[in-house]
């Protein structure tokens, strides 16, 4: 009969080897990864905000607007303000601060020239995000957004 040995110390525990065709199986697939990365980093890098020069240069930009209400009073925007939910002013997500935009509503035809003081939106479908003071001049306070008209301002 035999018994097992109760001391540890001659026990040696090794690795299993990999045999050869699963080696080539690994380096068949690194270039289908590195290629899947590429072609997914160049993807990503293609996908664009509308661009602002664009729309600096006068051409409108439509989209749907949105608005901060007054919960957000008193935080720091992009630009280092305060938010205040009474000033006409507004979040794009390029333009430069200072950037004047006149916003109209292309449901009642309702206008307002707002400053650029923030970035957002960070809703992929949204271009321009509004003071509580630009949407009731918009009227769109009760709807939350809308579709609008984006002109900068020379």
């Amino acid at each position: 009969m035999v018994t097992p040995r109760k001391d540890c110390s001659s026990v040696t525990i090794s690795s299993p080897q990999k045999s050869r065709a699963s080696q080539k199986s690994d380096s068949r697939r690194l270039p289908l990864a590195l290629i899947a990365l590429a072609l997914v980093s160049h993807a990503c890098s293609t996908l664009r905000w509308p661009s602002a020069t664009a729309l600096a240069s006068g051409r409108p930009q439509v989209g749907l607007a949105s608005f901060y209400d007054e919960r957000h009073r008193g935080e720091r925007t992009a630009s280092g303000e305060l938010y205040d939910e009474r000033t006409l002013t507004a979040a794009h997500r390029s333009l430069p601060f200072g950037t004047r935009l006149e916003v109209t509503n292309l449901d009642n035809d309702r206008s307002v020239v707002v400053r650029v003081n923030d970035r957002g939106p960070f809703v992929a479908n949204r271009v321009v995000d509004l003071s509580l003071a630009a949407a009731h001049a918009l009227g769109m306070t009760g709807e939350g957004t809308v579709r609008v008209r984006i002109r900068a301002l020379r």
